[in-house]
């Protein structure tokens, strides 16, 4: 057939009269040994994809190519073998056990490149199998739920089979095709497929408020499928004025838009638009897409294409994996030597947010598998495992236990960061391999009774122009505590250390990270000029058992004394010691330090202060 012409005389609708078959009609122009592309997730056109079960006595040694489907795959059965072989750029459910056992092909391919590979024909498509609405009053049809590749596969098979479903919503965007392209059109009813959303337990849960909490007003967002991304999507409710640019939506998309999180109003490409290249959800969500103006599905040579998805400002893209190690090497499409899933978007969505002005490529798992048996945070990839994103595109990785920043860090600084978000139970044995592969000190110590990082003691603060973030101080925070100590004066280390120290070891710094966040606790105060941390003062306490009273001890980096940070830290460590039981507080203040003492009795409080061996030693119950 000749390539398909805009259609803009009335005559179209005779030559698309002339082009509607019955199925079997339609299949018998599929030659043999033809390599045939089928419409991919709930766009697939299930009623002819039976039919191709249904034919196999005219039909020898055909492949059959697509990204995830979610219907029927009568090619993939075992007694269809000698006649089908299929290829998958993305395995799902349907297809996965027969590339495990061999009878199928993986193609491992970035979505956005995928396209390009149709057009040059090194991936030929001799027939696109696809699904569509009927066409509107100018004789176009819309691909409804799926754009993606399959647009690409429409523009470069040699014959081109539609099945016409009225019950297909009509996305906009870049998702027509003019009746002249097709070469056969089946009209056939059904439902479309709907993708139910999976429930986030509590682990996933909490790796979705950990990502909310990465997620600002007016960032640009890509989510995938899947509970986590599900629970990500949740925890973004309080947002407001989020964009939406992503591979594909489900369901989320609806509840943040009637939430009113996601307006688009502030994106800085396409404003007033989500732009995806396929849908899988509900017959709700089909619905809100119908004609909505709101949405454009456009193909993933554009939506993919890390240089447009660059051009979103503050663009957070979310993805998932299923082991990532030490030094923040990701894998998400194998399990060792069996291959799971598929590329997908993850490295397209990764770069283009690395690109981004103020963007934020995110990794999210769980940080255990198999019933809590086993670590997906690990010294080693399992052997057979692919890096999917590497270890230099790895930023943000989060799990339930909190996030891991990687950009720009050390491979000790990403081990020890990565060991805090795995599993309390496997830390030790992870630092015992990060020890043996020389990745960090060998006297290494991290606090195994260190579980859930104690974000309810995080609170901010402006002072004057700038932002400070109390948090609790963690044992990824030895390179701040390090910078600080180096910034302040002799005075300042004198005050308090109540001796002139020239140096910081290495060795000195693990006994300040050494805490339970119980009878050890300490409070970082924290400021982030252009998104780098710095450590402008510090508060901590150790916990006497026997009084119930808690020695505490105060710093503040000299050009940030007079502030008021120091009456900041002492009142919030107040607050945390309290919250934790903590029946009083000691001090020891050099008698120089009249500002310290001056704030203490500030407190309202019952002080007792007296002076012995050349300080003042400070009580008062809280």
């Amino acid at each position: 057939m000749s390539p398909g012409r805009a259609v803009t005389d009335p005559d179209w609708k005779t030559r698309y009269r002339s082009k509607v078959m019955t199925r079997n009609a339609a299949l018998s122009l599929i030659p043999r040994g033809a390599k045939i592309f089928v419409g991919s997730a709930c766009g697939e056109p299930q009623y002819l994809v039976r039919g191709l079960a249904e034919r196999t006595a005219t039909l020898a040694d055909s492949e059959i190519l697509h990204i995830l489907t979610l219907g029927v795959a009568p090619y993939a059965d075992e007694k269809f073998s000698r006649v089908f072989r299929h290829n998958a750029f993305f395995i799902g459910d349907n297809t996965r056990r027969a590339v495990a056992e061999g009878r199928a092909d993986y193609t491992p391919v970035y979505l956005s490149e995928l396209p390009d590979l149709f057009r040059c024909r090194r991936l030929r498509i001799d027939v696109a199998l696809v699904q569509v609405t009927p066409p509107d009053r100018h004789g176009y049809v819309s691909l409804g739920v799926s754009v993606d590749v399959t647009k690409a596969a429409v523009a470069a098979a040699r014959v081109v089979i539609a099945e016409v479903n009225p019950n297909m919503p009509r996305s906009l965007g870049d998702s027509f095709v003019p009746v002249d392209r097709f070469d056969a059109l089946v009209a056939h009813a059904s439902p479309v497929i709907e993708y139910p959303q999976p429930v986030p337990g509590e682990t996933a849960g909490r790796i979705g408020r950990n990502i909310a909490r990465l997620v600002g007003d007016g960032a640009t967002v890509q989510i995938g499928i899947g509970a986590i991304p599900n629970a990500a999507a949740r925890a973004l409710r309080d947002k407001r004025d989020l964009g939406v640019h992503t591979e594909m939506f489900s369901d989320w998309l609806l509840d943040l838009v009637r939430a009113g999180a996601v307006t688009n109003r502030r994106k800085s490409l396409h404003p007033g638009k989500v732009v995806a290249s396929f849908c899988m959800g509900s017959r709700d969500l089909y619905d809100f897409i119908d004609n909505n103006p709101m949405v454009e599905l456009r193909p993933s040579e554009y939506t993919n294409d890390p240089f447009v998805i660059a051009r979103n400002d503050d663009m957070v893209a979310v993805n998932t994996a299923l082991e990532v190690d030490l030094t923040g090497q990701v894998c998400s499409d194998s399990l060792g030597h069996q291959f799971y899933s598929g590329i997908g978007g993850q490295v397209d969505f990764i770069r283009g947010a690395a690109r981004s002005r103020g963007g934020k490529p995110i990794i999210a798992l769980a940080s255990t598998a198999r019933g809590g048996t086993v670590s997906r945070i690990v010294p080693q990839l399992s052997p057979g495992a692919g890096v999917v994103t590497t270890r230099a595109s790895a930023r943000y990785v989060v799990t339930e236990w909190g996030c891991a920043d990687l950009h720009g860090r050390t491979i000790r600084e990403r081990a020890m960061a990565l060991i805090q978000i795995a599993h309390p139970g496997f830390r030790k044995e992870l630092l015992e391999a990060a020890r043996r592969l020389h990745y960090v000190y060998p006297d290494q110590i991290i606090a195994p009774a260190l579980d859930l990082y104690p974000e309810q003691y995080e609170v901010r603060k402006r002072f004057g122009d700038r932002e400070v973030l109390l948090r609790p101080l963690k044992p990824t925070d030895e390179p701040l505590l390090k910078d600080l100590f180096y910034a302040l004066s002799d005075e300042s280390v004198y005050r308090r250390y109540f001796a002139v120290i020239r140096y910081m070891p290495h060795e000195k710094l693990q006994q300040e990270l050494d805490l339970d966040y119980d009878a050890r606790m300490a409070i970082a105060a924290v400021v982030a000029p252009a998104g780098v941390e710095e450590m402008v003062g510090l508060a901590r306490y150790v916990l006497d058992p026997s009084t119930g009273y808690a020695d505490a001890a105060f710093l503040v980096r000299d050009d940030w004394q007079g502030r008021g940070v120091g009456g900041f830290l002492v009142r919030h460590l107040i607050h945390v010691a309290r919250d934790r039981g903590v029946r009083g507080i000691t001090a020891t203040v050099m008698p120089d330090n009249r500002a310290m003492l001056h704030l203490f009795h500030k407190l309202g409080r019952t002080v007792e202060t007296r002076f012995e061996e050349g300080a003042y030693q400070v009580m008062f119950e809280i």
